[in-house]
């Protein structure tokens, strides 16, 4: 009987010690973590894959294994790993990414297991985009400004005002220049090309430049939705490039950014929106003897501030190394290492250190036009409401969507973003 009760003892530790996930302690005595990357441009999956290389050969006792993940599934693939306790112990998302699952528990609050240097190298607005409840829940550590690629012989050939970091277009003069554009380059051919299938960030996060917020909390803690003046700043110059001054493309509205780089590449298009991680997909597809250009987003009252979602890492609650975690975390971000990625993917570091770099400076690729951005780079409005995922899914998407087209007009849009949202939040927020 003695025997029997010391054999379930035994069995029962050996649950608990490796019932977390993965990670644990092998036979040997290292620790053993695993790293969800979501990188996907080969140059970003290759500087992933060397810095977990050169961690693992200068740390012996903590090893860390590579885990592909994809950004098309990665909300509901965590959300199943998570629930069911093998999640990756170090987790890479987006920040908008991080208020549930740091509402839900399942992820570590770094506030004591970071060290000064990396607290203090990234600015406060970064942090804020990954803070919840006074909890930090992920690294911010890569980010990108939207800006606008310009076909640089339509541009210079039409003679307009070109912006630049430091006086970029308003709202109003953006607008007049697409239809001077539009007229100049003759029938079927567009001042703009918007790519608008997902709708909801691009709308938001140029919106604070007008003064758009559209969430709102109160003293209670509880968010809201009011639509304010500036809040329909960004969708009233689109619907009207779109609708009445038949500046910008109507079939580019259902499309992704990379569906346009043709219209672009051909003189359909003078301008298209994107982010700025897409200049690397126009070098690597644009034909011989292109010339194009990276502008400044245009801007509102507030200045060019842009709402962004910066790329994070986290750790899972329910890792059993989160020290371990923290200081590979440190490791990666490293500003010599946090440079090699953000080149990787083509993005701006959020370090001021590894931002100050002389090689994201540079005018080629217009590095020098996104450095200049990111010091007005804030939290993304609905960074962390709660129930968000829902309400851009099923109401703002399809109510953006036909409001660019001309299907509802702007009342019906305030109406089902506010009356139909709030709805929806207040199911969160009980």
């Amino acid at each position: 009987m003695r025997v029997r009760m010391l054999t379930a003892v035994a069995a029962a530790l050996t649950l608990l010690l490796t019932g977390c996930s993965d990670g644990g302690t092998d036979t040997g005595g290292k620790v053993k973590l695993r790293f969800q990357s979501l990188a996907w441009q080969q140059e970003s999956v290759d500087a992933n894959k060397e810095l977990v290389e050169e961690w693992n050969a200068s740390h012996p006792g903590i090893q860390v294994q590579y885990v592909q993940g994809s950004w098309d599934s990665v909300h509901d693939q965590l959300l199943t790993s998570f629930e069911g306790g093998e999640a990756p112990d170090i987790i890479h998302d987006a920040s908008d990414d991080l208020a549930d699952f740091a509402y839900g528990g399942y992820l570590a609050d770094l506030s004591g297991l970071l060290p000064e240097r990396l607290t203090s190298d990234i600015p406060r607005q970064s942090w804020e985009t990954a803070t919840f409840d006074k909890g930090i829940y992920g690294v911010p550590f890569l980010q990108e400004p939207r800006v606008l690629i310009a076909n640089k012989k339509i541009l210079d050939s039409s003679g307009v005002r070109v912006p630049t970091a430091e006086k970029p277009w308003s709202w109003e003069e953006f607008r007049q220049i697409t239809k001077t554009l539009t007229e100049k380059m003759g029938d079927g051919k567009y001042g703009v090309a918007w790519p608008l299938k997902e709708p909801v960030s691009v709308t938001l996060n140029l919106g604070l430049s007008a003064g758009g917020q559209l969430f709102h909390r109160g003293d209670d803690g509880k968010v809201t939705i009011r639509f304010t003046d500036g809040d329909g700043v960004v969708p009233g110059t689109v619907h009207a490039q779109v609708n009445s001054d038949k500046s910008a493309s109507r079939t580019t509205l259902g499309m992704g950014g990379s569906d346009t780089l043709p219209g672009l590449f051909g003189g359909k298009y003078a301008m298209v929106p994107l982010g700025f991680s897409y200049r690397q997909q126009i070098v690597q597809q644009a034909p011989k003897g292109f010339e194009w250009t990276v502008l400044p987003a245009p801007a509102g009252p507030g200045g060019p501030a842009q709402g962004v979602s910066p790329q994070t890492l986290s750790v899972a609650e329910d890792s059993p190394y989160k020290k371990e975690a923290a200081q590979f975390i440190d490791f990666m971000l490293q500003p010599g290492n946090m440079v090699r990625l953000a080149k990787g993917d083509w993005m701006l570091p959020t370090g001021t250190q590894a931002l100050a770099d002389p090689s994201l400076h540079t005018e080629k690729d217009g590095w020098a036009t996104g450095a200049a951005l990111a010091r007005d780079l804030r939290s993304a409005p609905a960074q962390s409401v709660r129930g968000y995922p829902e309400w851009k899914d099923k109401v703002a998407t399809p109510a953006l969507q036909e409001y660019y087209s001309g299907a509802i007009d702007a009342a019906e849009l305030e109406k089902r973003l506010v009356e139909d949202g709030n709805l929806v939040l207040a199911r969160y927020q009980r």
